[in-house]
């Protein structure tokens, strides 16, 4: 397993690292064998943002004795309340599940304290502005956090967070779809062949690339979760491009980004891990994904969201990409994530205030069956 120094911090990270959301609802003896082949096979890395208290737990005695191997990136406002993961700013509550974190995986420090889940401006506010940051900066006074982290999908709110040097790690979302479809991207760039076929990538949206290139020039080290962009990018049916990319292929993407020190990759079984850990022996033509993008058929667009938003108007002011996205999201598991149903429940309008009109179908230049994927969503989310 190859290590990359994690920007100023000076930690050394396993290139590839272990993202633990899919280890929440499963038993004790499969999350210590996940993360039994993850440490056995290199891994030093993990990101444990999960609120929920017996998958903390169950993270803490599978690394019983092994706490020093590893790299703990500790989020700082994911709590747990009446019963379910919620994103608080709360200070309280933040210092409660922080110590809570601490307590319930054996540790008297965490090596990254992840502010949790910074994407708006109030998400911004609520912790730039307010006593949160100045928690972090305490507990890193303390020792008890080595390094300041944030998490982040969206690159001007990330850019902004980095450019005021109190954040040391960033984690942040990439994988070739997202890169090339932030908010906002038009639909010349989607269909335009040249996008996927330049091989210096200058098709990335200009700010996931300078906020790269921003981070590097700082010092700021990025983590990087969806790198296999929640499945979807594995099989041909789900991957906007037509085709399937491979796990290897992924994690080659996202480590060719400037700054990026580790892929963390969401794994529930030792098989999983074997998949992300294959990235270590890869040769060099297993590794490159350009083949696959520079072949994608311009057709291959058909009936997939391209999250672009082009359907609106909605005259029910529903948010149609944010609810395909969130779909997407909650039907490659068994079970609707806490962190995607919360996302959702937390939208102003939902697939059920959908009054079948047509008119996104209309607009939709992919032939999207929208009024379908909002019955279906609202089978799923329950609204």
């Amino acid at each position: 397993m190859k290590t990359r120094t994690l920007g100023r911090c000076g930690l050394m990270a396993s290139e590839v690292g272990l993202g633990c959301e899919h280890l929440q609802g499963l038993p004790y003896e499969q999350v210590k064998s996940v993360i039994d082949a993850a440490l056995a096979g290199g891994v030093n890395i993990m990101d444990v943002f999960m609120s929920e208290p017996e998958v903390r737990s169950n993270i803490g005695k599978a690394l019983k004795g092994r706490r020093e191997q590893v790299i703990l990136q500790g989020h700082i406002g994911a709590a747990w309340l009446n019963g379910q993961y919620t994103r608080t700013r709360n200070i309280e509550h933040c210092k409660t599940f922080f110590e809570d974190f601490m307590k319930r995986l054996d540790t008297d420090y965490v090596d990254i304290g992840m502010i949790h889940f910074v994407d708006t401006e109030e998400d911004y506010k609520g912790v730039f502005e307010s006593e949160v940051i100045e928690y972090a900066k305490q507990l890193k006074a303390e020792g008890k956090i080595k390094a300041i982290g944030m998490s982040s999908h969206n690159p001007g709110i990330a850019e902004r967070a980095v450019k005021t040097g109190i954040i040391d790690v960033l984690m942040f979302s990439i994988n070739p779809v997202y890169d090339l479809m932030p908010e906002g991207v038009v639909i010349d760039d989607l269909t335009n062949m040249e996008t996927y076929q330049q091989r210096d990538w200058s098709g990335i949206h200009p700010d996931r690339e300078q906020l790269y290139k921003t981070c590097e020039s700082m010092g700021v080290g990025i983590t990087v979760m969806k790198s296999l962009a929640a499945g979807n990018l594995l099989k041909a049916e789900t991957s906007p491009f037509g085709m399937a990319l491979t796990p290897v292929q992924c994690i080659q993407y996202v480590l060719t980004r400037p700054a990026v020190a580790s892929a963390l990759v969401g794994c529930k079984t030792p098989e999983d891990v074997k998949a992300a850990l294959a990235y270590e022996t890869a040769s060099d033509e297993e590794k490159d994904y350009t083949e696959v993008l520079s072949h994608t058929p311009k057709y291959s667009l058909k009936g997939k969201c391209m999250y672009c938003n082009h359907c609106l108007p909605c005259p029910s002011k529903i948010d149609i990409a944010q609810v395909n996205k969130y779909l997407d999201l909650a039907l490659l598991e068994d079970t609707v994530p806490d962190t995607v149903k919360a996302h959702y429940d937390g939208m102003a309008t939902h697939a059920s205030d959908c009054i079948g009109c047509g008119s996104c179908e209309k607009n939709c230049p992919f032939s999207v069956a929208v009024i379908e994927r909002m019955q279906k969503a609202k089978e799923v989310f329950g609204q």
